[in-house]
């Protein structure tokens, strides 16, 4: 039976997008590569299913899946909530949605023509809570993960609902991301492997960054690798309450709320409509 979806993007980093909230969708593995497939599927980042909330889950509109393109599902995924956010409050006429997901409750806003705030809840910085292996200090790992002159040898980690681990770097041109990250990803200090972020920081409300996504590879925008990267930051007190995130796809402005709350605010983006065969 033929399913419909949405092919979506938030910064280029894009999205086969499935309504699953009046019939089942529980894919494979196999399923999502061959959905995820750039030459034989669709192709795709992530792979996402908009499912109906949980019957005690009160004030909640939508429950949300994530899959990488390697058929590994994963917690959560900063640009496609921003991306569901928008759907669910265009087709509801509402100014604001709450989405379930695997890293808990997530909670979208209008912004703009087109723009969405995600409040992304507060990141996790405890070892066991990214998760690592063993006990470290996440501001600054003293494990060695990849040895490049133009790394830092300390980076800091973070979890936004999916493991991060950011290099500050003197410059992202000269940052090894597609030789580091596939490394760094598979290191066994992370035991559920990781998402590699290369940041620059240019200013105290302005950083670079470029992000190797687990299970997805290099990627033109990482929405939860930018809170991360701004977390990190943050915690070295290298930016100040708020930053614009330079991405490959463009930008996303990152705030840190008096309550310890991180926001994500950037844009949603409807490619085509299509159907699963």
């Amino acid at each position: 039976m033929s399913r419909p979806f949405l092919k979506m993007n938030g910064l280029g980093n894009d999205f086969v997008v499935v309504e699953a909230r009046t019939a089942p969708f529980d894919p494979t593995a196999a399923e999502v590569r061959a959905i995820a497939d750039r030459t034989t599927g669709v192709g795709c980042d992530q792979l996402v299913a908009i499912q109906p909330p949980d019957a005690e889950a009160d004030g909640v509109d939508a429950r949300v899946r994530f899959w990488n393109a390697d058929g590994e599902e994963v917690s959560a995924c900063g640009n496609a909530t921003r991306c569901v956010g928008w759907l669910l409050m265009q087709s509801s006429g509402k100014d604001a949605v709450v989405l379930e997901t695997k890293a808990g409750r997530l909670y979208a806003s209008r912004a703009g023509e087109r723009l969405v705030s995600v409040d992304m809840g507060e990141p996790r910085l405890d070892w066991a809570q990214i998760p690592l292996a063993a006990e470290h200090d996440t501001r600054a790992l003293d494990v060695k993960l990849f040895d490049h002159p133009a790394l830092d040898a300390a980076p800091g980690c973070v979890s936004m609902g999916n493991p991060h681990v950011v290099f500050f770097v003197p410059d992202i041109a000269t940052a090894p991301v597609t030789e580091a990250g596939p490394v760094v990803e598979r290191h066994p200090l992370f035991p559920e492997q990781v998402n590699v972020g290369f940041a620059q920081v240019i200013d105290r409300d302005r950083i670079r960054l470029r992000v190797w996504e687990r299970g997805a590879g290099l990627t033109k925008a990482c929405g939860t690798g930018a809170c991360a990267a701004f977390v990190a930051a943050a915690r070295r007190d290298l930016v100040d309450r708020a930053a614009t995130l330079e991405l490959d796809g463009g930008e996303l402005l990152i705030e840190l709320r008096d309550d310890g709350h991180v926001i994500m605010t950037g844009p949603a983006a409807v490619d085509f409509a299509g159907e699963l065969k």
